[in-house]
């Protein structure tokens, strides 16, 4: 019996253990959200990188004299993810890669900014912690959560369930970004939630051996380990932003009601000027599900979808507004 049938026959004798949480891209009740997305306003636009060790419980370990990541440039993770497994910056063992951005991320309804890994499946999974700062000094980081079994090592090409992760960076294959939302942060002290200026990816280690890395429970978070290349770790595709802080006066121009919310299937949409509007609806992973030009006189619509989390974006000469819908029909 070869080596990943041994560990695979151990992985099936586990108990059953829980899944709480989002399915991978295109399933019913996923959070994943396509790289294509209209709900991306931005990407980052810069970036600093800290490499992490090649085989971090072994930093002896070289590879053409090097104990530490080196596959891509840092400068692969700006702009628009490309969905390309090449296209990425390896962080290594615990690495650090710093994004910033043009104009802040701000904390708007539902998912505010999103991550994007290289992961050519749905259940080879890398994963990175996410922390945030608005001034480049304080970072908070979003609470996390691994319901993966944590006595048995998964090894360097083991498979994880993304339905037993939350909030961790890599959930999603690659070209579907693992969003957050800020509104997890807002007890948070020292931090404008409103101007964020810099995202933070932390590579899990995944061991749960001696350099284990650990949830926001406690828990050992047991990711493929090891991984002694010089493509190593989490591999950064991009970070696209849904929210930006935009111009107050702008904004103060702008005033849209949406309503009623939670609806059964019939909203109205009311702006404080006359002048035409586009609306389109989105589901919860970003795909378009309708658009229509609207006015005030004809500010009326019906959603003919299943009950749901959507997400409602109105858009008026160059300023967007999004706002999340309930429909409970």
């Amino acid at each position: 019996m070869n080596r990943f049938l041994i560990i695979s026959s151990l992985l099936i004798q586990l108990p059953s253990w829980g899944q709480s949480y989002a399915p991978p891209s295109g399933q019913v009740g996923t959070t994943a959200i396509h790289m294509d997305s209209s709900l991306f306003t931005a990407w980052a636009s810069g970036i600093d990188v800290f490499r992490g060790y090649i085989y971090i419980e072994d930093t002896a370990y070289t590879i053409n004299g090097n104990n530490r990541a080196s596959f891509g440039d840092p400068l692969n993770a700006l702009g628009k993810a490309s969905g390309n497994s090449a296209d990425v910056v390896s962080l290594g063992d615990s690495g650090v890669a710093i994004l910033t951005f043009e104009t802040p991320i701000m904390n708007g309804p539902g998912f505010d900014f999103a991550v994007f890994e290289n992961s050519f499946s749905d259940d080879y999974l890398e994963f990175a912690f996410v922390e945030v700062s608005s001034d480049g000094n304080k970072y908070v980081r979003f609470p996390n959560h691994s319901e993966v079994q944590n006595q048995v090592q998964i090894h360097g090409f083991g498979l994880t369930d993304t339905r037993r992760i939350h909030n961790l960076a890599g959930k999603y294959r690659a070209g579907y970004g693992t969003p957050f939302d800020l509104e997890d942060l807002i007890d948070s002290v020292g931090i404008d939630l409103n101007a964020i200026t810099h995202v933070k990816i932390i590579d899990v280690i995944g061991s749960v051996g001696s350099s284990a890395t650990y949830d926001s429970y406690g828990n050992k978070i047991n990711d493929p380990f090891s991984s002694p290349y010089e493509t190593g770790g989490f591999d950064l595709d991009g970070v696209g932003v849904i929210h930006q802080v935009v111009d107050t006066q702008e904004e103060e121009l702008f005033i849209v009601s949406l309503y009623p919310n939670p609806s059964n299937g019939f909203i109205n949409i009311s702006l404080n000027n006359k002048e035409p509007f586009k609306t389109t609806v989105l589901s919860i992973d970003g795909r378009i599900l309708m658009e229509k030009e609207m006015n005030c006189f004809e500010n009326k619509l019906y959603l003919g979808f299943p009950s749901s989390l959507y997400f409602i974006k109105i858009e008026q000469h160059n300023k967007v507004y999004t706002k999340k819908l309930y429909l409970k029909k």
